[in-house]
């Protein structure tokens, strides 16, 4: 007779090489031990290579985040790009504090001399999708809120971004999961007139977003799978804004509340397909939004390449676009 240690041990639902969710709600992401990318890592003040200094913050009781700050600066009148940064992994997967995501803000925020706030937000299933695009909302808020004028008057609020950060150059950036969050944070701020009355979001870059569009054999792909598993049912399925952006009752592209946005895809990506990324550059150009749109398509690379080594060519290539784009 079973007892119920092992109704408990019972998988309920599984992904097959990231993930299991248990009979009593636990969920074991076993993709964590096969790559020592995937593990946590402190920050550091002082990073040799890149000289970019780094710590960690407290935003919210269920929201935390890693600021980088670029050695160089030298007064607190230097102001700086701000980057916030949302990381991917599937809505269930990854964190700020893996060792792959501090390596490429690293070198981000060295070749893009800007301060960046990496998010770290809950993820699914644990928590429901709407959860993480809530947490990654307070984030923005909490970083747009250090635009007011007045001095220090909470324990949350930060010099790195109070002193350097200069407001009027705000970009979102996410990749994969993270993309799909900057899409509805850009969306967001376009329904609400900015993040705040003082911030608005100058530049967006989705980076290999992870949407799930209507195209043929979308159903057998692991990302509409995962969506399946993570979505609470009456989100289930291609018909739901919150996966796919041109869905029917999805809100009108023309509301993107950014001037600039570009768009990353790879030519060999194992997740998201390019067709996607096409599929979705269409609907923002018929949708009649009138800000700059820029498409990248990487040729022979695969889903978020640039994470595992940010030091190769392809990479540095990508970043140095990015770079360009957060400058303005």
């Amino acid at each position: 007779m079973a007892n119920s240690n092992d109704n408990n041990n019972e998988v309920v639902a599984e992904m097959d090489g990231f993930y299991r969710i248990y009979k009593d709600g636990r969920v074991e992401r076993y993709i964590y031990k096969k790559s020592n990318l995937s593990t946590y890592v402190p920050p550091s003040l002082d990073d040799p290579q890149n000289n970019v200094s780094s710590k960690d913050v407290i935003i919210s009781p269920h929201v935390s985040a890693r600021l980088y700050l670029p050695k160089n600066t030298t007064n607190s009148t230097q102001k700086l790009p701000i980057i916030v940064y949302y990381h991917g992994g599937a809505l269930a997967l990854g964190s700020a504090f893996f060792k792959s995501y501090h390596n490429y803000l690293n070198v981000l925020v060295s070749e893009s001399n800007a301060i960046a706030i990496s998010v770290e937000y809950r993820l699914a299933p644990e928590h429901d999708v709407t959860t993480i695009y809530e947490d990654s909302w307070t984030a923005l808020q909490w970083v747009a809120s250090h635009a007011n004028e007045k001095k220090f008057t909470s324990d949350n609020e930060d010099q790195w971004i109070k002193n350097y950060g200069d407001f009027n150059r705000l970009s979102i950036i996410g990749d994969s999961a993270g993309g799909n969050i900057v899409y509805h944070m850009t969306m967001r701020a376009g329904k609400e007139g900015g993040i705040n009355e003082k911030v608005t979001i100058n530049g967006s870059i989705l980076v290999c977003p992870y949407f799930v569009i209507p195209i043929e054999n979308i159903e057998e792909s692991a990302s509409y799978k995962n969506w399946i598993i993570i979505s609470s049912p009456s989100e289930a399925g291609l018909h739901s804004p919150l996966i796919n952006p041109l869905a029917e009752n999805a809100p009108n592209l023309s509301q993107l509340g950014c001037s600039r946005m570009l768009l990353c895809f790879t030519e060999k990506d194992e997740f998201i397909s390019k067709e996607i990324g096409i599929r979705f550059v269409k609907g923002v150009k018929k949708s009649g939004w009138k800000g700059d749109l820029e498409l990248i398509e990487v040729e022979g690379e695969g889903h978020c390449f640039q994470l595992a080594n940010p030091e190769s060519e392809k990479s540095q290539e990508l970043i140095k676009r990015f770079a360009a784009f957060i400058q303005l």
